[in-house]
């Protein structure tokens, strides 16, 4: 089936770190297993890195929705300078 992707921007300022929740990045392929997704990150935050809250600090490559609905994720700001607005992709 078609995949849908729904990803609202998150704002973080320096040092500001956020659970991702379905909230944010939410998908959906048409079939009746949608925790078997797997997410790619081709773009990570420009200022930080989304990673699993078992492994802070490590930034991950990949994440399935079931991470997302059990709220593993997390995503932080490197303390650079500036805020951004970013969308988990």
């Amino acid at each position: 089936g078609d995949i849908v992707l729904l990803a609202k921007p998150v704002t973080l300022t320096e040092g500001d770190r956020v659970t991702l929740t379905t909230d944010v990045p939410v998908a959906t392929d048409g079939t009746s297993k949608p925790e078997k997704l797997l997410y790619a990150v081709s773009l990570p935050p420009a200022r930080g890195q989304i990673e699993h809250i078992n492994y802070p600090g490590v930034p991950i490559p990949s994440y399935r929705q079931l991470d997302v609905v059990a709220q593993k994720l997390s995503g932080g700001h490197d303390n650079s300078h500036g805020a951004g607005k970013e969308s988990p992709r």
